[in-house]
């Protein structure tokens, strides 16, 4: 296997693995708080949606990681970008620990913040290193942001 395949792999597998822990707090079918003590908006996305748009999202994020690792990670400018890269997917796991976790709405709403924030600096430093690569993350950062008001109006509903 090439050095491309290898860091192609070590990108997915590193999205997937941060994927995979979120998913470890999402409710499953007649989990009492997410489906019969949290009152949610009349809008809020049907279940069957979350699966195959966070799949997505985290595919789209594996390449968009990937294009700016394959380059090298020899510039200062490289790794602050995919330190902060980490740090969102840090985030994101911890969204999904303190709202599914925790059963924590406004904990949830602090670090979705601290998410929104991370991603808008990753795709700023993303966009010095690969336009396709900051792109790549725009649609994730449209989802973080819906998220956010949704976190927002769940909070607002169960205070």
């Amino acid at each position: 296997m090439n050095n491309t395949a290898v860091k192609l792999l070590a990108c997915i597998s590193l999205c997937f693995l941060f994927a995979f822990a979120g998913s470890t707090f999402t409710p499953v079918p007649g989990s009492e708080w997410y489906y019969s003590i949290l009152n949610k908006p009349s809008w809020n996305p049907p279940d069957w949606l979350f699966p195959p748009v966070w799949s997505l999202l985290f595919l789209m994020m594996s390449l968009s990681l990937f294009l700016v690792v394959k380059k090298g990670l020899d510039s200062w400018t490289t790794k602050r970008a995919v330190v902060i890269f980490v740090l969102q997917l840090v985030l994101n796991l911890a969204w999904s620990a303190s709202f599914f976790g925790l059963h924590d709405p406004l904990l949830a709403l602090v670090v979705i913040f601290f998410l929104w924030s991370a991603l808008v600096v990753t795709i700023m430093m993303f966009k010095q290193l690969s336009k396709a690569a900051a792109y790549l993350l725009v649609p994730y950062l449209l989802w973080v942001s819906f998220a956010s008001y949704l976190n927002f109006v769940i909070w607002q509903l169960n205070r």
